[in-house]
């Protein structure tokens, strides 16, 4: 039998603080050579396009995949999970809260390590539903005293600024502009949509920390060349699925006439290979494109999870069929 989960009973079953903890642990995995990851793969057909990714984690004997649609804004996510060892598929499910909790959390691990220890004040570009996940990962790695968010939809800025600051009991507080709300943070999220830069670097606080989540095509940028300049680590989640995709990096190091080798991805510095940040001035930069381990990670814990409290429904579905 396999277990199929909707949306709503993931939502249920994965806290925030579970998820960092997965995800946490799928960088250590990552870090000592106990996970495999393959990078997001398109078909483009305007208007319509699919992607898919895959990974796996051999100690929890768990492989999946994430696959998902896009047609007009239209999003639709699903993610399978399979036994590594039997073949089996375990569970069937619904992904799209699964994708925004496992990136947020991952913002939150990389704010863990690379963030200042006492960074309190958050700006927030974006206001949809990922920046709501980012924001909520952040508040459970830092003691958070204020946060500034900033989109050009005003009415969206308000119930987010309101939703959020009832959530995590802070001020969340509407800026003007990106720039206002840059100059403002300790630790910027960016998860937004935007072709040109809505981050520029002349506004960055010295030891501020960034989580770039948007711009996951070579066309499109959140981050301007000068905030490239500054940055003393950049990190990265994936550096094959980064070269393929992070428009903020493809475009920011060929203005700059630099290359990619002083950037690292983010489990060395979790695994203590690599260093983090060595003094309070530097400027550090997380670009995350969003990798399959994530998800193959967090769908484990939801899985098991939901086997232990009796959710999902089963699903006769697992046809073995042998070749002759």
């Amino acid at each position: 039998m396999t277990l199929f989960l909707t949306d709503s009973e993931i939502r249920e079953l994965l806290p925030m603080q579970e998820a960092l903890e997965c995800v946490e642990a799928s960088f250590v995995a990552q870090g000592s050579h106990r996970a495999i990851n393959r990078a997001r793969e398109r078909i483009v057909l305007p208007p319509f396009s699919m992607h898919y990714m895959a990974a796996a984690l051999p100690d929890a004997r768990h492989a999946g995949i994430k696959i998902y649609t896009v047609v007009h804004h239209e999003y639709r996510f699903l993610g399978l999970l399979f036994d590594s060892v039997t073949g089996r598929l375990l569970c069937l499910m619904q992904a799209d809260h699964l994708g925004r909790i496992r990136t947020g959390a991952a913002s939150g691990i990389a704010t863990k390590y690379l963030a200042r220890p006492h960074a309190s004040r958050v700006a927030v570009i974006g206001t949809g539903r990922q920046a709501r996940t980012q924001l909520a990962a952040i508040a459970r790695v830092r003691k958070l005293t204020a946060v500034k968010a900033f989109s050009r939809d005003r009415d969206r800025l308000r119930i987010y600024c309101e939703e959020m600051s009832n959530l995590l009991a802070v001020p969340v507080e509407p800026a003007a502009n990106a720039d206002e709300a840059v100059a403002f943070a300790d630790i910027i999220c960016t998860a937004t949509t935007a072709q040109q830069p809505v981050v520029h670097g002349e506004h960055l606080r010295p030891g501020a920390h960034i989580n770039a989540t948007g711009a996951n095509t070579p066309d499109h940028r959140e981050l301007d060349d000068e905030t490239i300049q500054r940055t003393a680590l950049i990190v990265v989640d994936s550096l094959e699925q980064s070269r393929k995709e992070s428009g903020d990096l493809i475009q920011g190091l060929q203005n700059l006439a630099q290359d990619w080798s002083e950037i690292i991805e983010l489990h060395s510095i979790v695994t203590e290979k690599n260093k983090g940040r060595v003094n309070a001035d530097q400027i550090t930069l997380f670009k995350s494109s969003g990798i399959a381990l994530w998800d193959v990670a967090v769908a484990g814990c939801v899985y098991q999870k939901a086997l232990r409290l009796g959710k999902g429904k089963q699903l006769d579905i697992d046809d073995v069929q042998y070749g002759g």
